[in-house]
């Protein structure tokens, strides 16, 4: 009778977290729907759908919470005015101008977006004048039961998501497939050109399937705006940055091609999601935290690297889509003698005059700023190595940088061995979790390759982090002691600087190194074509995971000296994935092919919002997000970074000034 009892209990749980899952899956569907269809029909992977939905939610919070608005006025100008123009402005404005860019620049535009749009957003309605709490559903009571079920109430939201998401479904299968805007909406998908024979506007087809995809963004930020809520948080970007690595999960079950294999898996991830917070248990890290938001992380990553169909997964190229050149040489590579020499002297000049005054005037606060900017460049060398040398973009840096930070903690902490050598361990850990991890995913490539580590990234953020073996408590941050060296005292901060300053020489002179060695040349020959730098003998994966495993070393390195800088590990404002996605944004802007354009990012991190932005322009730190975020659209034509391109133009100019300049750059590398 007992047995009887507890298994009609168990099937009265799974069916209560059943029904719970489909409104939370109703918005995953909506969203994955939303990657597919922009994905089909522009090739683009827009990350930026969180932001998109978030702007959404946000514009009806505050038009309906804040200024007291009908709900329906409010949700008509969030979902059907808001997020469609929204649409309509990134595809004509960004999009369409980079239709031929290869995937993995049209996914640092999106990441971009992702990291300008909200805080662009936050700034013009001063959105952070009072903390964002208090939201509601698009149902009037929404929370109240409608009725209940196996002892759970069914609220007028979770009705209304669902029924709005099959509705929805519905409409845009009878769009694809009953009408000639889903005709022409496939045609566009094959080749926009050779549509265009037909007589077809191919541009205003994909502006139009940009505004529908960025709708069902709208309306699932909107829909899910309860569950914030209900998890009394309030409304923020971060809140729907899970949503989207959920919709992803979805989306890539249907290989970004299938929009009822997206919402199919919407739906599944939402209920699986929910039976899991029912059933596991509570008294394991790992299996307590998959019943909360890291269970999207572990599918994705999952599916990403263990289904044959993914690796096999090409984006549609468009036949008449000519071939991109590849990336211009160095700007350093065509200089002149004369023009070198003046080039060294003035960087002579000017690192003595910033040395006089650091170490002669400045006081503790700007020392600090520097000594960051100098930790942060070694951090953003470990981008210059993966990315700038090896043409690829993996999203789980600042997880290498965490792990050098924890390195030092634990072994300072727990055995008392000195931070130096903490540094150096965490350094080697970081570099075999770097090796295990590409193992499975460096034959992916391209996009799968960023959203493979951004799964990893999530997942040691959401999880691994909280083992005390790892971070454990972690919310007040942890003593780390200041090194001390060759009878040299480090706490002092301009002794510290110098020890930071003479690391970042040895790292960048390590990176040089690794650009003119074989595996330099190997990832060179890899980024032109990995076929044809197979048949001449490189081994790519090979080549690949040794410089993963060094970039992870390289990024350790900086979190450990910045344990030591700050004297403690404060990992949630220093180590969040989404703040990882800016460094990676920051430092391509700027230039990710050499160790000056990780100086240059170092300075743009922490030097210029505080110097330009707060105190010559009087303008809100966050205009960095939204400058860089922005900044990022330039990739596609310049990916060797905007400084780089603008010393290359620059430089034209300068060597007609030198008697005997050397050959024009242009000419060079024709």
């Amino acid at each position: 009778m007992g047995d009887q009892l507890l298994a009609a209990g168990v099937v009265e749980e799974t069916v209560r977290a059943f029904f719970q899952g489909l409104p939370v899956g109703a918005g995953f569907a909506l969203v994955a729907m939303s990657f597919v269809l922009t994905y089909k029909t522009s090739g683009v992977f827009n990350l930026a759908f969180g932001a998109q939905a978030f702007i959404s939610a946000a514009t009806y919070y505050e038009l309906h919470v804040r200024r007291d608005w009908p709900i329906w006025a409010a949700v008509l100008v969030a979902v059907v005015l808001v997020a469609p123009l929204l649409g309509l402005l990134l595809e004509r404005l960004i999009f369409r101008h980079v239709h031929a860019a290869s995937a993995v620049a049209k996914l640092v535009i999106s990441l971009g977006l992702l990291v300008a749009l909200p805080e662009l957003f936050k700034l013009v309605v001063n959105y952070d004048r009072e903390p964002p709490y208090g939201a509601v559903g698009i149902m009037p009571d929404g929370d109240s039961a409608v009725f209940w079920l196996s002892g759970r109430s069914v609220s007028r939201d979770e009705i209304a998501a669902f029924a709005i998401m099959v509705v929805a479904a519905v409409a845009l299968a009878a769009l694809f497939r009953y009408t000639r805007m889903g005709l022409r909406i496939r045609a566009v998908v094959q080749s926009p050109r050779m549509t265009e024979l037909n007589g077809i506007n191919s541009d205003w087809v994909s502006s139009g399937s940009w505004m529908l995809s960025s709708l069902f963004a709208g309306l699932a930020g909107v829909l899910l705006v309860p569950i914030t809520s209900t998890l009394g948080t309030a409304l923020e970007p971060g809140g729907y940055f899970p949503i989207v690595i959920s919709a992803l999960a979805a989306a890539a079950l249907g290989r970004l091609v299938s929009l009822p294999a997206a919402l199919f898996g919407g739906l599944l991830l939402g209920v699986i999601t929910t039976e899991l917070r029912t059933h596991l248990p509570h008294d394991n890290v790992i299996l307590n935290e998959l019943r909360g938001s890291a269970l999207p992380y572990v599918m994705l990553f999952a599916i990403i690297v263990f289904w044959p169909a993914i690796r096999r997964q090409v984006a549609g190229v468009d036949p008449l889509l000519g071939v991109a050149p590849p990336p211009p040489a160095l700007a350093a590579t065509a200089r002149s003698r004369g023009l070198t020499i003046y080039t060294r002297i003035m960087a002579l000049a000017f690192f003595t005059v910033v040395g006089i005054w650091t170490f002669g005037y400045a006081n503790n606060f700007w020392i600090s700023r520097i000594t960051h900017s100098v930790i942060f460049t070694i951090i953003f060398l470990s981008i210059v190595v993966f990315t700038g040398l090896g043409g690829q973009i993996a999203l789980c840096q600042v997880t290498f940088a965490a792990i050098g930070g924890f390195g030092v903690m634990q072994l300072a902490q727990r055995w008392d061995i000195s931070v130096m050598v903490g540094m150096l361990v965490g350094a080697a850990i970081a570099a075999a979790v770097g090796a295990a991890l590409s193992v499975p995913v460096m034959r992916l490539g391209g996009i799968w390759l960023a959203i493979a580590t951004l799964s990893f990234a999530l997942f040691f953020d959401d999880v691994l982090v909280k083992y005390g073996w790892v971070g454990g408590s972690i919310s007040q941050g942890r003593g780390v002691p200041r090194p001390q060296l060759l009878g040299i005292d480090f706490t002092s901060h301009k002794n510290f600087l110098v020890l930071c300053i003479a690391v970042l020489v040895l790292v960048s002179v390590l990176v040089i190194l690794i650009r003119e060695s074989s595996t330099g040349m190997a990832l060179r020959a890899l980024r032109g074509s990995e076929t044809a730098a197979e048949s001449i003998g490189v081994i790519a994966w090979r080549s690949r995971v040794i410089v993963f495993s060094i970039s992870a070393a390289i990024a350790a390195i900086g979190g450990g000296l910045l344990a030591m800088e700050e004297r403690l590990v404060s990992y949630d404002a220093t180590y969040d994935p989404q703040l990882g996605l800016f460094w990676l944004v920051i430092v391509v802007v700027l230039g990710a092919r050499t160790v000056e354009g990780a100086a240059q990012a170092g300075v743009a991190f922490i030097i210029f919002p505080v110097l330009v932005l707060e105190r010559w322009l009087h303008l809100d730190g966050a205009w960095r997000f939204v400058l860089f975020g922005f900044a990022a659209i330039t990739f596609a034509r310049h990916p060797e970074g905007l400084l780089e391109h603008g010393k290359r133009r620059s430089q034209i100019l300068m060597q007609r000034i030198f008697a005997g300049g050397g050959p024009n750059i242009a000419e060079k590398q024709t």
